[in-house]
């Protein structure tokens, strides 16, 4: 009997990464977790990104730390107020200040490591480019780009005993779309934290973008969003 292919997915602790590894290992992938505890205000995500792989049955989990707090230029690990109450045309406009400079390219890369340690091929990653707020790290463009980076910049990519495959299966959907998705193979949304300013708690704001999205995401797919969020001012 042949053994599973192994696949690193990059896991945050929200919805889009959530699906994502739920749609790896309904692909038959033995799925090997990876998170950043990289200095962001919503740490929350790393508690959430546990329980998701206890949930869907994850091969292994793992947390790197690469404090990102030391460049700043961010909402999320900069002191820089996280945009709150914007409306869509807001959102559509620019790149917001909550963007990580370089982070998927970093944590892709720390990813393409590990998968050459696993001799794994597959890497997993649930960018989206219809309902992203704007970042740059989440077009079709840059995963085709760093997937080529990723077959010259490897002894497997160089021996050619492998290639490697950048899988991006949100990226053409939308919120509604991955929520369903989702929901089709079990995941427990209730676990996920996608919020960028939660309370002291844990509890999302409602108010950023991230929780913007999800909220219309499942009121449009008709479903109620499981999370408990924090009460308004």
């Amino acid at each position: 009997m042949n053994s599973p292919r192994r696949a690193v997915v990059l896991l945050s602790g929200g919805l889009d990464s959530a699906t994502t590894l739920a749609i790896a290992g309904s692909e038959g992938f033995e799925c090997y977790a990876l998170s950043f505890d990289y200095g962001q205000r919503h740490r929350f995500e790393l508690e959430a990104a546990d329980n998701i792989c206890r949930q869907l049955g994850a091969a292994k989990h793992s947390t790197c730390r690469l404090d990102l707090r030391v460049f700043g230029g961010s909402a999320l690990t900069d002191d820089i107020d996280v945009p709150k109450d914007r409306d869509d045309d807001t959102m559509a406009d620019g790149i917001p200040v909550t963007y990580v400079p370089a982070r998927n390219t970093i944590f892709l890369s720390v990813a393409l490591g590990w998968a050459e340690v696993l001799d794994a091929y597959d890497i997993f990653i649930g960018v989206n480019a219809v309902d992203y707020s704007g970042y740059p790290d989440c077009r079709p463009e840059f995963i085709r780009e760093f997937e080529a980076l990723a077959n010259l910049a490897t002894k497997a990519g160089v021996e050619q005993t492998g290639r490697f495959r950048i899988h991006s299966p949100l990226i053409e959907l939308t919120k509604a779309e991955i929520i369903r998705r989702g929901t089709e193979l079990g995941v427990d949304y209730g676990l996920t934290h996608s919020c960028y300013d939660p309370d002291e708690q844990g509890r999302p704001c409602g108010r950023c973008d991230s929780c913007q999205l999800r909220l219309k995401g499942f009121a449009e797919a008709g479903l109620t969003d499981p999370v408990e969020y924090a009460p308004r001012a």
